[in-house]
């Protein structure tokens, strides 16, 4: 794959990961806050959560569902919402746990609902010796234009009519609700608080990325579809373009990232750099050969580019050429796939996920 002529590097002089970590880390870090996904809050706040129901036999399997109320408390009141784990009724010792940042509909991941789909197939999952949690994104902040008021966003600002250029947007209040329910997760016996991974798909996988690159509590990440603004580079990028995104969903981003659109090769950032950023833990990119607009070959590009923060850790990233479809390559600490097929989550894109985690070195059951 050709690598466009415009591309920033990732690490520019950094030879070691300390230098990484002490200098270029922090630097992208806050550039990518900054302008692309606006800063969200860490500090003044407090987060609690409470058990609210219990269901035997969730989703008419042998699987039990807790349903928590993850309380976050910050100057101007109090915020609410719900999310689900589901156990497997026979386990032992902590489990490792997938936290779903669900994009769609909340049937797909209720307990009560009679509906099975790839999409969040819980009882593969807990079969292969997992933990399943998922809230729904909708429930942290609402995925329209609002100006902010319906969602989490209004605990924290007094006056959102005159926000900051760099103010949080949507993608980030997803990504600190996903911070709050680790929270809660990390806290459970039942769990290991050291294998807890990010899973999201399209918008959900945008946000387990800067999720994942914000908050290293999270073992890995996984983004599936997750394109634009997502694992997907900018530079060359066929479909969805900078301009597109902030036209369609300008809530998600922060207002300093319209002034790229159409200027993709100015950004001093790009998407390679937010992989780069939860080295050396494990990083998984799916793609679907349909998904145009998301750009598979932009995918993989990215993660490949990304390897170059891994290995200053001395671990294997992700290199070789472009494969063919249900090739995965679990060689490294990066992984990627691409699964024939159009923009979606499937149970051949969770397996593939857990087939890396479990090749992982420092995953073996506790």
């Amino acid at each position: 794959m050709k690598v466009p002529s415009s591309l920033p590097p990732v690490l520019l002089k950094e030879t070691s990961s300390e230098t990484w970590e002490n200098s270029r880390r922090p630097e992208l870090l806050a550039l990518l806050r900054d302008e692309v996904y606006g800063a969200a809050p860490l500090r003044g706040f407090s987060t609690r959560f409470s058990l609210s129901e219990e269901t035997k036999d969730a989703m008419h399997t042998k699987i039990d569902c807790r349903a928590y109320t993850v309380t976050v408390s910050a100057p101007l009141g109090e915020y609410r919402f719900p999310f689900y784990l589901y156990l497997p009724q026979q386990r032992k010792g902590p489990l490792p746990v997938l936290l779903l940042i669900n994009n769609r509909e909340r049937g797909l991941i209720d307990p009560k609902s009679s509906r099975t789909d790839g999409f969040f197939p819980v009882a593969e999952l807990t079969a292969r010796g997992f933990a399943a949690a998922a809230l729904l994104t909708k429930d942290v902040d609402t995925d329209q234009d609002d100006g902010f008021q319906n969602g989490i966003v209004r605990i924290f600002e007094s006056d959102l009519s005159h926000r900051a250029p760099n103010a949080w947007g949507t993608i980030a209040a997803w990504a600190f609700g996903a911070s709050r329910v680790m929270d809660c997760l990390s806290q459970l016996p039942e769990l290991d608080p050291a294998r807890i991974s990010a899973v999201g798909h399209s918008r959900g996988g945008k946000t387990a990325l800067w999720c994942a690159a914000n908050d290293r509590r999270f073992y890995s990440a996984y983004s599936s579809c997750s394109g634009c603004t997502g694992a997907a580079i900018t530079r060359g990028k066929q479909g969805e373009r900078v301009a597109d995104i902030n036209r369609a969903f300008p809530y998600w981003f922060c207002q300093n990232y319209k002034n790229w659109n159409g200027r993709e090769e100015e950004m001093p950032f790009d998407q390679q750099m937010l992989l780069a950023l939860i080295a050396p833990r494990p990083l998984y990119v799916g793609s679907a050969t349909e998904d145009l607009w998301a750009d598979p070959q932009a995918e993989f590009l990215s993660a490949c580019l990304a390897g170059e923060a891994y290995r200053l850790y001395g671990e294997k990233g992700l290199a070789g050429e472009f494969p063919a479809p249900e090739t995965p390559l679990h060689g490294g600490r990066i992984g990627y796939h691409l699964r024939t097929g159009e923009h979606n989550l499937t149970a051949y894109d969770w397996q593939r996920y857990i087939d890396f985690l479990q090749g992982q070195p420092d995953f073996a059951v506790k």
